[in-house]
């Protein structure tokens, strides 16, 4: 299965990430990376890896982006990643031994979330379709991220992905404030009936930092993990306090 695939991951200043990303990468006769004009090392790294091509769009969303980058893939799977995810031994064995000629269209696999390279006991972060034909897949928007379609069959991988993102905390408030601006759009003109119960609790916006505290430390086992377990409940809390205060901020705008 590994030759049918092509790595498609989408970058923007990820020097501190993609290189630990493309390390276990290599097995990939071609790696496809749409970068946004990154203004770091970004394109250093890229370039040292030959089997890399490079190709570069001003970003306006995320799932045009994604999209400009699966007609870049000449393979008929894809493996789909950001610049910070770091596929596991474990997982790239079991892709390998996957039929190509198969009845499955798309492959879930699961995350474990690192904080500077230790794997917490558990995370947010929910099962991703990373793996699938290109021929069956598409891009949708959803709030600050996209969303998949994959028309066909799915299934789900035991192996897991290292998501390890070690951005500085400025470079970190930046992407996080970007991305809630069009989160509490979502939020906000998504009629409530077809919210989920989170993004309902997360639109009241006093309880939400605190059950997503609560939820990393005690539900998913943070506290067991010391400080690394404390440092992702708070950046996970601070991100909800930044989506709060972006929610209060729009309905000023809308009520003026």
């Amino acid at each position: 299965m590994l030759k049918a695939i092509t790595p498609l991951i989408l970058t923007y200043n990820e020097s501190f990430n993609i290189n630990r990303t493309l390390k276990n990468l290599t097995w990939a006769k071609t790696i496809v990376v749409i970068d946004s004009y990154s203004t770091d090392r970004t394109l250093e790294i890229l370039h040292s890896y030959p089997q890399v091509q490079v190709f570069q769009r001003e970003f306006d969303t995320h799932t045009n982006q994604w999209n400009y980058g699966l007609e870049e893939v000449k393979s008929q799977w894809v493996l789909s990643l950001d610049a910070d995810y770091i596929v596991t031994d474990e997982l790239i064995s079991e892709i390998k031994e996957l039929p190509e000629n198969t009845e499955i269209d798309g492959y879930f696999a699961r995350f474990k979330y690192c904080v500077f390279g230790k794997p917490l006991r558990g995370s947010i972060l929910p099962p991703r379709q990373v793996l699938f034909r290109k021929d069956k897949s598409v891009y949708i928007d959803d709030g600050h991220t996209q969303l998949l379609e994959v028309k066909g069959k799915s299934a789900m991988l035991s192996g897991y992905i290292h998501h390890d993102d070690r951005k500085p905390l400025t470079r970190w408030l930046w992407a996080q404030d970007r991305y809630m601006i069009i989160e509490a759009k979502k939020l906000l003109e998504t009629p409530k009936s077809e919210l989920s119960l989170g993004d309902r609790i997360r639109k009241q916006k006093i309880l939400a930092p605190f059950v997503i505290l609560f939820y990393c430390l005690i539900l998913k086992g943070g506290i067991l993990d010391g400080w690394h377990g404390w440092y992702y409940a708070f950046q996970r809390m601070l991100a909800e306090i930044i989506l709060s205060i972006r929610l209060i901020e729009a309905e000023q705008d809308k009520s003026h």
